[in-house]
């Protein structure tokens, strides 16, 4: 269910919500509930309250609202259904091994119109997470939120092509970035991860996660590094990677929230649940796992992966 008026949440996340068409080498599933935004908000729920913004169209099917409104902690007031609108649609397929992808389609619908608003009962939310979108709208979108104490973006190399200057913009007031190996790569024209790291936090933010896929990730900070491995998944695990990065963001992201620290030692801790949630979400298509894991089987196979990375 979604939180009440009261509920004392303190994580918002901003990003899409959308519908989903996903191709793997053993299965398909059409019109599932996707987007950066659900995928964060399922994972970050299981760790503690999340408030959600985002823009669907009229379109968005009924069955995708309930999903969301049946994950615990999950305020939706800052969810805008659009009139006349069309929802953001997606269609991808993996290749064989699983860590290649084609994109088939994009329908951009509400994405590509003007961006949602921060409601004001969200205005006193201490950390923001600003999924990957246009670096002016990550800046517009943090400007809404004045009692922000730390801000976390995600980005892409789309950004880093056209949008350089903005993208430094955003950089210079924000925390933390969390980006992918090739797009730290892209941005810093170092190929090392970790020279490439310090290279961002010139920019400005405390502290850099470089996502180096089935190599884990590398978390750059200013009063040191931490290195956590992939999950050792067994082959017959990896149902869909769709979402796998931004359910690792809202582990990430949760754990920190209810720590209220940026410490080097919890957001390696953090790196770590982000891991555990992605483990969850590569094993079904869309929400499906990592929504049905009892709290349970998140502490076991945080414990089960803690043993192995020693975190």
């Amino acid at each position: 269910m979604t939180t009440s008026a009261h509920a004392p949440a303190s994580l918002l996340v901003t990003g899409t919500i959308g519908i989903d068409t996903v191709e793997t080498p053993l299965s398909r599933a059409d019109r599932v509930l996707g987007g950066s935004a659900a995928y964060f908000a399922a994972a970050a729920s299981r760790l503690g309250p999340v408030r959600m913004v985002g823009v669907v169209g009229e379109d968005w099917p009924a069955h995708h609202r309930t999903i969301l409104e049946g994950l615990e902690g999950v305020d939706l007031r800052g969810l805008e259904t659009r009139a006349g609108g069309k929802t953001f649609a997606w269609g991808g397929k993996y290749l064989d091994n699983m860590n290649e992808r084609e994109t088939l389609f994009t329908e951009l619908g509400v994405v590509a119109d003007a961006p949602p608003t921060v409601p004001a009962v969200f205005a006193d939310s201490r950390y923001l997470f600003l999924g990957n979108t246009h670096p002016e709208v990550q800046i517009g979108l943090l400007e809404q939120v004045p009692n922000r104490t730390l801000v976390v973006a995600d980005t892409m190399d789309l950004w880093i092509n056209i949008a350089h200057d903005s993208l430094v913009r955003l950089l210079s007031k924000i925390d933390g970035i969390v980006l992918n190996d090739s797009e730290a790569m892209q941005l810093t024209g170092v190929r090392n991860a970790v020279t490439a790291g310090r290279r961002i936090l010139g920019y400005g933010p405390t502290f850099c996660v470089v996502k180096k896929g089935e190599h884990g990730a590398v978390l750059v900070h200013r009063d040191g590094v931490a290195v956590v491995p992939a999950f050792p998944a067994e082959e017959d695990m990896v149902i869909d990677p769709t979402g796998a990065g931004d359910t690792f963001a809202g582990g990430f992201m949760a754990h920190i929230a209810r720590s209220g620290s940026i410490d080097l030692e919890t957001l390696q801790s953090a790196l770590a649940w982000g891991t555990v949630m992605a483990s969850f979400t590569i094993s079904s298509f869309s929400l499906d796992a990592v929504s049905r894991a009892s709290a349970e089987d998140l502490a076991k196979r945080y414990r089960r992966f803690a043993e192995a990375a020693r975190v």
